[in-house]
């Protein structure tokens, strides 16, 4: 068993998204994560309180690293809007979501939002802090304010779909999603 210092909470909230994806929201359970982690519960407890503190800092982190994260990384670099939106789909279709669950995690956070009103809220949260930042690189292209918006649906709509397509093996996520941009950029 792993010490309670061993183990950060980086690890335990890895963990969470993990039995999320696999299990849904019911598999979010201390004694499980900790199975899953070789610990004890009481490393669990060292760093949460309880599961509902775990989860609070599950979707914080998943706001923070899957999306503000993001457009730090690609306002950091620079360049056109249109060179902006392609740098975003090379990150959103890359594999920094492997240690959260992989391709379904955010199926599985949408999911749990169905059921939870934290989760709910943050997912709406971060669908307007996207579907804005999409909006306002569309308009760096030159697209009016109503196809901007449209374009920004209509790609962040996809990604949302391509995803599950893409892990049941029916479409390439990357490929796909840069073919759509492309389109889109032709009509803006």
């Amino acid at each position: 068993m792993k010490a309670k210092k061993d183990l950060t909470p980086d690890a335990w909230i890895k963990a969470g998204f993990r039995a999320l994806t696999k299990g849904g929201h019911q598999a979010i359970r201390a004694e499980a994560l900790a199975r899953d982690l070789k610990a004890s519960k009481g490393s669990f407890y060292w760093h949460f309180g309880d599961v509902a503190s775990l989860e609070t800092h599950m979707l914080q982190q998943w706001k923070a690293e899957a999306s503000e994260a993001s457009i730090a990384a690609v306002e950091s670099r620079g360049g056109s809007g249109a060179d902006k939106l392609r740098y975003l789909v090379e990150i959103v279709t890359g594999d920094a979501n492997e240690p959260y669950g992989g391709l379904l995690v955010e199926a599985a956070i949408r999911d749990w939002a169905r059921y939870n009103e934290l989760a709910a809220a943050m997912v709406n949260e971060v669908n307007i802090l996207r579907i804005g930042y999409l909006e306002t690189l569309f308009k760096q292209c030159g697209a009016n304010p109503a196809v901007a918006r449209t374009n920004s649906v209509i790609l962040y709509s996809a990604l949302i779909g391509m995803e599950a397509l893409t892990h049941a093996g029916l479409a390439d996520l990357r490929k796909d999603l840069r073919s759509l941009l492309e389109t889109l950029l032709a009509t803006s």
